[in-house]
């Protein structure tokens, strides 16, 4: 069978170690250049490849192409191979096809990477075999290629998703739904939260779909589509028969037997938060891992890096990295949670935000903004008369110098951007690192 591998980055390159270890005939093709250490990978392993070029002809030749996520649905490449009716699968539908070990997979607009990280740190602390993949650590394809885990808990975005034909995970998790990526869903929501939803299409009835019973696209759609699997709800609104709810301060889960904490107990900050936690609580009920151990995971657990990470506390001011919150509604989180008047650093490159959700909550909690972005007309033009103290910067140096002198003892800095970060940064992670480095540069 000849394996056409697109996109050289972590998942391509796991693709194209998991296809040769299996015997199948592999050519790995990337439009753009390929990072030093991923070429060592190929070199070694005596792939073979090519960047900066698509050889169209070999691709065609296929029977199989596996796609990275960061390959767009549109390319011309991608339609032609459609067109000829090539199987085309994403990565964690290649990595499935190989292992039979549990997955949990998990999806949603918000919340993903943290929920993905707190089931695999509660499965850990009760010594499961298990590993970590997906649109997080390591290539899912290269770890069924190299190791021997029992359980793979796979954090999955709709990209992933769009290329699916038998992805079963044991247990699915969608999260919430809120606009996203529309301008890979033809600008169309409802086409967006579809292609979420696909991550239950093929479960059956031994198999388990947590999902948000207080998510109104989640409940339109529920009802409109035929699903198979076993449903288990999860709500901060009501309390419920099954499932998990919240009630006098506490996080309550309700299977076979039940399970409960005290909020305060989490090691999480934030309302949203408290959702992950049950939503994760569930989950491992239903992989019958203890009460007491869960309860403890949920009290040990570190705030993934980037996303409301307590950074430091200089001279009474907290400061919050909240770099991941790329969208309108993960700042709607982070503002959510904040207890204190809060510095809110803003802006970067704008997906067509609509800061009206965020609205209420600016009028409430911050007592002074700073932009930072190249272009930041749009959040003056939409806060200048909702704010009195609107500052404007165009580097990271600028916005924390500007952020530290608005800022009393008892206050808060939160860097929570609703922006994507490619005007001024590499990536989130480089305009979170950033933000660290400034907030503690003279201390």
């Amino acid at each position: 069978m000849k394996v056409v591998i697109l996109g050289g980055g972590e998942s391509g390159v796991g693709a194209a170690i998991l296809a040769k270890t299996k015997g199948l005939e592999v050519f790995l093709s990337d439009k753009g250049e390929i990072k030093e250490n991923y070429k060592k990978v190929l070199v070694e392993n005596g792939i073979e490849f090519e960047e900066k070029n698509h050889d169209e002809e070999r691709i065609l030749a296929a029977d199989w192409v596996i796609k990275s996520p960061g390959v767009p649905k549109k390319a011309e490449m991608v339609q032609k191979i459609k067109a000829k009716g090539i199987r085309l699968s994403s990565e964690i539908e290649f990595g499935a096809e190989f292992t039979n070990a549990k997955i949990i997979a998990i999806t949603g607009s918000n919340g993903k990477t943290t929920t993905t990280s707190l089931i695999y740190h509660i499965l850990k602390n009760d010594n499961l075999n298990v590993g970590l993949g997906g649109n997080i650590g390591k290539s899912f394809a290269m770890q069924v290629a190299q190791e021997n885990f029992d359980y793979y808990v796979l954090e999955v975005s709709s990209f992933q998703l769009d290329d699916i034909q038998n992805f079963r995970p044991y247990i699915s998790l969608l999260l919430n739904l809120s606009p996203d990526h529309l301008d890979q869903y033809n600008y169309n929501y409802e086409e967006y939260a579809l292609a979420k939803f696909r991550i239950a299409e093929n479960q059956e009835n031994d198999n388990y779909f947590i999902y948000n019973k207080d998510d109104e696209m989640s409940q339109k759609l529920l009802q409109e589509l035929d699903l198979r699997v076993k449903q288990i709800p999860f709500s901060m609104k009501e309390k419920l028969e099954e499932g998990g709810f919240t009630e006098e301060e506490k996080i309550v889960v309700k299977l076979h037997d039940e399970f409960s904490m005290k909020i305060e107990d989490l090691s999480l900050m934030g309302t949203h938060n408290v959702a992950n936690s049950l939503a994760a609580s569930i989950a491992s009920k239903l992989l019958n891992i203890s009460n007491e151990s869960i309860r403890n995971s949920l009290m040990t657990f570190q705030a993934v890096e980037h996303r409301l990470e307590g950074v430091a506390e200089i001279n009474g001011v907290k400061f919050i990295n909240d770099s991941k919150a790329t969208n309108v509604n993960a700042t709607y989180y982070a503002l959510e949670s904040m207890k204190t008047p809060t510095v809110w650093i803003v802006g970067g490159t704008d997906k067509g935000n609509d800061y009206t959700e965020i609205e209420d909550l600016v009028k409430r909690k911050v007592k002074a903004i700073v932009c930072l972005g190249l272009d930041n007309s749009k959040i003056i033009e939409f806060f200048k008369d909702k704010k009195d103290i609107i500052v404007d910067t165009s580097s990271m140096e600028e916005a924390v110098k500007t952020a530290k002198s608005l800022a009393e003892k008892g206050d808060t800095v939160l860097l929570s951007p609703c922006c994507a970060s490619f005007d001024l940064f590499n990536n989130y992670e480089h305009r979170g690192q950033l933000f660290k480095e400034e907030v503690l540069k003279n201390n």
